[in-house]
Protein backbone atom coordinates (compact mmCIF):
# COMPACT_ATOMS: atom_id res chain seq x y z
CA UNK A 1 0.00 0.00 0.00
CA UNK A 2 1.17 3.59 -1.23
CA UNK A 3 2.31 5.95 1.81
CA UNK A 4 0.40 9.13 1.47
CA UNK A 5 1.46 12.44 3.36
CA UNK A 6 -1.68 12.93 5.83
CA UNK A 7 -3.23 9.69 4.23
CA UNK A 8 -4.03 12.25 1.00
CA UNK A 9 -1.30 13.11 -0.96
CA UNK A 10 1.23 11.16 -3.19
CA UNK A 11 4.87 13.13 -2.71
CA UNK A 12 6.01 10.57 -5.38
CA UNK A 13 4.25 12.76 -8.53
CA UNK A 14 6.02 15.77 -6.69
CA UNK A 15 8.65 16.83 -9.47
CA UNK A 16 11.43 19.68 -8.25
CA UNK A 17 12.39 21.64 -11.38
CA UNK A 18 15.40 23.54 -9.74
CA UNK A 19 18.30 20.95 -9.93
CA UNK A 20 20.23 22.55 -6.58
CA UNK A 21 17.14 21.93 -4.82
CA UNK A 22 16.90 18.04 -5.46
CA UNK A 23 18.96 16.89 -3.26
CA UNK A 24 17.45 18.81 -0.07
CA UNK A 25 13.85 18.90 -0.64
CA UNK A 26 12.83 15.67 0.76
CA UNK A 27 10.10 14.25 -0.40
CA UNK A 28 10.22 10.34 1.00
CA UNK A 29 7.05 8.77 1.85
CA UNK A 30 5.81 9.61 4.89
CA UNK A 31 2.18 9.39 6.68
CA UNK A 32 2.93 11.88 9.03
CA UNK A 33 5.90 14.34 8.85
CA UNK A 34 7.02 14.14 12.20
CA UNK A 35 10.60 12.84 12.71
CA UNK A 36 11.48 13.58 16.78
CA UNK A 37 14.29 15.57 16.09
CA UNK A 38 16.87 12.06 15.52
CA UNK A 39 18.70 14.14 12.22
CA UNK A 40 19.41 17.06 14.15
CA UNK A 41 23.07 16.06 15.57
CA UNK A 42 23.99 14.19 11.98
CA UNK A 43 25.71 16.94 9.55
CA UNK A 44 23.71 17.97 6.83
CA UNK A 45 21.02 16.32 8.63
CA UNK A 46 18.29 18.70 7.74
CA UNK A 47 18.49 17.26 4.26
CA UNK A 48 16.84 13.99 5.79
CA UNK A 49 13.41 15.86 7.14
CA UNK A 50 10.82 15.73 5.15
CA UNK A 51 10.03 19.15 3.66
CA UNK A 52 6.59 19.87 4.78
CA UNK A 53 7.55 18.88 8.16
CA UNK A 54 10.51 21.66 7.86
CA UNK A 55 7.72 23.88 6.94
CA UNK A 56 5.58 22.83 10.57
CA UNK A 57 8.97 23.63 12.28
CA UNK A 58 9.31 27.42 10.75
CA UNK A 59 5.63 27.62 11.96
CA UNK A 60 6.83 27.28 15.72
CA UNK A 61 8.32 30.39 15.73
CA UNK A 62 9.92 31.66 19.19
CA UNK A 63 10.91 34.87 20.48
CA UNK A 64 8.39 37.58 22.55
CA UNK A 65 9.53 40.64 20.53
CA UNK A 66 11.22 40.15 16.96
CA UNK A 67 10.77 42.99 14.93
CA UNK A 68 10.37 41.95 10.89
CA UNK A 69 9.52 44.59 8.54
CA UNK A 70 8.68 47.08 10.83
CA UNK A 71 6.51 44.95 13.12
CA UNK A 72 6.67 43.30 15.97
CA UNK A 73 5.70 39.85 15.25
CA UNK A 74 5.24 37.91 18.62
CA UNK A 75 3.46 33.86 18.68
CA UNK A 76 3.34 34.08 22.62
CA UNK A 77 3.87 30.36 23.10
CA UNK A 78 1.09 29.66 21.13
CA UNK A 79 2.91 27.52 18.95
CA UNK A 80 6.41 27.40 20.36
CA UNK A 81 7.26 23.70 21.00
CA UNK A 82 3.88 22.30 19.79
CA UNK A 83 4.63 20.47 16.82
CA UNK A 84 1.38 18.73 16.50
CA UNK A 85 -0.81 21.84 16.35
CA UNK A 86 1.13 23.37 13.46
CA UNK A 87 1.26 20.04 11.76
CA UNK A 88 -2.33 20.28 12.26
CA UNK A 89 -2.26 23.59 10.74
CA UNK A 90 0.22 22.63 7.50
CA UNK A 91 -2.66 19.53 7.00
CA UNK A 92 -5.49 22.19 7.01
CA UNK A 93 -3.79 24.71 4.93
CA UNK A 94 -3.22 21.68 2.23
CA UNK A 95 -6.78 21.09 2.38
CA UNK A 96 -7.83 24.65 1.69
CA UNK A 97 -4.77 24.73 -1.51
CA UNK A 98 -6.46 21.35 -2.53
CA UNK A 99 -10.32 22.35 -2.31
CA UNK A 100 -9.29 25.43 -4.65
CA UNK A 101 -6.73 24.90 -6.66
CA UNK A 102 -7.30 20.75 -7.47
CA UNK A 103 -3.79 20.11 -7.24
CA UNK A 104 -1.57 18.58 -5.07
CA UNK A 105 -0.91 21.30 -2.40
CA UNK A 106 2.53 19.57 -1.79
CA UNK A 107 3.90 20.26 -5.24
CA UNK A 108 2.74 23.88 -4.57
CA UNK A 109 4.73 24.25 -1.41
CA UNK A 110 7.88 23.17 -3.11
CA UNK A 111 7.25 25.65 -6.06
CA UNK A 112 6.82 28.72 -3.28
CA UNK A 113 9.87 27.37 -2.07
CA UNK A 114 11.90 27.17 -5.73
CA UNK A 115 9.92 30.62 -6.10
CA UNK A 116 10.94 32.44 -2.84
CA UNK A 117 14.48 31.30 -2.68
CA UNK A 118 17.03 34.12 -3.24
CA UNK A 119 20.24 32.92 -5.58
CA UNK A 120 22.20 35.89 -4.03
CA UNK A 121 22.44 37.77 -0.25
CA UNK A 122 24.84 39.94 1.11
CA UNK A 123 26.64 40.17 4.96
CA UNK A 124 28.55 42.53 6.60
CA UNK A 125 32.81 42.47 6.43
CA UNK A 126 35.16 44.23 8.89
CA UNK A 127 38.34 45.23 8.01
CA UNK A 128 40.77 47.73 9.53
CA UNK A 129 37.98 49.16 11.69
CA UNK A 130 35.32 49.61 8.77
CA UNK A 131 32.22 47.94 8.54
CA UNK A 132 31.09 46.88 4.54
CA UNK A 133 28.48 44.81 2.94
CA UNK A 134 29.42 42.44 0.64
CA UNK A 135 27.57 40.19 -1.83
CA UNK A 136 27.49 36.58 -1.84
CA UNK A 137 25.80 33.25 -3.36
CA UNK A 138 23.36 31.42 -1.48
CA UNK A 139 23.77 27.70 -1.11
CA UNK A 140 20.73 25.43 -2.28
CA UNK A 141 20.35 24.60 1.52
CA UNK A 142 20.42 27.80 2.71
CA UNK A 143 17.99 28.95 -0.11
CA UNK A 144 14.97 26.62 1.37
CA UNK A 145 15.44 27.15 4.27
CA UNK A 146 15.24 31.30 3.86
CA UNK A 147 12.08 30.55 1.31
CA UNK A 148 10.61 28.16 4.13
CA UNK A 149 11.19 30.95 6.50
CA UNK A 150 9.39 33.53 4.51
CA UNK A 151 6.38 31.45 3.48
CA UNK A 152 5.69 30.94 7.46
CA UNK A 153 6.56 34.26 8.45
CA UNK A 154 3.78 35.60 6.01
CA UNK A 155 1.80 33.31 7.37
CA UNK A 156 1.95 34.73 10.80
CA UNK A 157 1.75 38.20 9.62
CA UNK A 158 -0.76 37.62 7.80
CA UNK A 159 -2.94 35.98 10.85
CA UNK A 160 -1.59 38.38 13.34
CA UNK A 161 -4.11 40.77 14.83
CA UNK A 162 -6.79 39.51 11.94
CA UNK A 163 -9.48 37.90 11.21
CA UNK A 164 -7.58 35.56 9.14
CA UNK A 165 -6.22 32.61 11.13
CA UNK A 166 -3.18 31.27 10.46
CA UNK A 167 -3.82 27.85 8.36
CA UNK A 168 -6.07 30.22 6.00
CA UNK A 169 -2.92 32.69 5.96
CA UNK A 170 -0.33 29.96 5.22
CA UNK A 171 -2.55 28.70 2.42
CA UNK A 172 -3.11 32.02 1.10
CA UNK A 173 1.13 32.67 0.92
CA UNK A 174 2.08 29.22 -0.50
CA UNK A 175 -0.29 29.58 -3.67
CA UNK A 176 0.79 33.50 -4.07
CA UNK A 177 4.22 32.46 -3.46
CA UNK A 178 4.18 29.18 -6.18
CA UNK A 179 2.72 31.35 -8.75
CA UNK A 180 5.62 34.16 -8.12
CA UNK A 181 3.00 36.97 -7.84
CA UNK A 182 5.46 39.81 -5.67
CA UNK A 183 2.63 42.13 -5.57
CA UNK A 184 0.84 39.78 -3.44
CA UNK A 185 3.13 37.49 -1.94
CA UNK A 186 5.83 38.24 1.32
CA UNK A 187 8.27 35.69 0.69
CA UNK A 188 8.34 37.02 -3.45
CA UNK A 189 9.03 40.31 -1.43
CA UNK A 190 11.62 39.64 0.34
CA UNK A 191 13.53 37.20 -1.94
CA UNK A 192 13.26 40.83 -4.57
CA UNK A 193 15.26 43.03 -1.12
CA UNK A 194 17.50 40.53 -0.48
CA UNK A 195 18.75 40.05 -4.26
CA UNK A 196 18.34 44.00 -4.63
CA UNK A 197 20.45 44.60 -1.54
CA UNK A 198 22.83 41.80 -2.59
CA UNK A 199 23.36 43.56 -6.19
CA UNK A 200 24.20 47.33 -4.68
CA UNK A 201 26.50 45.41 -1.98
CA UNK A 202 28.46 44.31 -5.41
Amino acid sequence: MDVKLFGKYDLGEVKVSDPSFAQYVNLSPVRIPHSHGRHTKAQFGKRNVNVVERLANKLMRGGTGEKTSGKVIRTDGRLQGKKTRALGIVERAFAIIENRTKKNPVQLLVDAAQNAAPREDFTRVSMGGVSYQVAVDVSASRRLDMALRNVALAAIMGAFDKRKTLHEALADEIEYAAKGDANTSYAIKKRDETERMARSSR
